[in-house]
């Protein structure tokens, strides 16, 4: 039994292989020329969304980065808030910057990314810390998603997450923003005796 499937097999490749032996061109697959650009259409419109994905995912961990450090560095004396403002500010959106992306053109472009802005508001118990991230227009790959009209795509069911979403693929420059709130200190004050600076 075991002779008779080696010699279907052998069979059955010399068949396959008969037409290359001669010299014939191969002809294309029905699969490849149909399924593939397909394929790549549907692997496209994937790509930006996922993108999208983790420009939001990058956004909130680069945020929880600001907000904790600012919490843990910044200072409660307005001394030192010159310091904060100046020193400590600038260094922590150069790290946010390099985290998300934005000293890499290649993912700069993938997420489409074009300006960071880290803001901190003082209150008397929180401070307020932004991060807003601005984007461009998404590469090409998506025209298709914008051939119809929002009013068209985004019908009953969907509501106004649709049409803020087909705004974003289709018209871009849009903001994504995330803004934390942390106490004025999560660290123990050093003991200061009364009238010793």
């Amino acid at each position: 039994m075991g002779k008779n499937i080696k010699e279907n097999l052998r069979f059955m490749a010399g068949s396959l292989l008969r037409p290359l032996r001669r010299g014939r061109k191969g002809q294309a697959m029905t699969e490849l020329v149909l399924l593939f650009p397909m394929f790549l259409i549907i692997f496209f419109l994937t790509s930006q969304i996922f993108a999208l994905l983790v420009l939001v995912q990058k956004l909130e961990i680069g945020s929880y980065y600001a907000a904790r450090r600012w919490q843990l560095e910044s200072h409660l004396s307005a001394d030192h808030m010159t310091w904060d403002d100046n020193s400590l500010l600038p260094d922590i959106k150069k790290n946010v910057s390099r985290y998300l992306g934005f000293d890499n053109q290649v993912v700069r472009d993938f997420l489409g990314l074009s300006s960071l802005d880290i803001k901190v508001v003082r209150t008397q118990v929180w401070n307020i810390v932004t991060v807003t991230v601005g984007t461009k227009r998404t590469s090409t790959g998506t025209k298709l998603l914008c051939k119809f009209p929002k009013q068209a795509v985004c019908t009953s069911p969907y509501g106004a997450a649709c049409m803020s979403g087909h705004d974003y693929i289709c018209g871009g420059g849009r903001q994504l923003q995330v803004i934390k709130y942390v106490p004025n200190r999560d660290r123990p004050v050093q003991f200061v005796l009364p009238g010793i600076k």
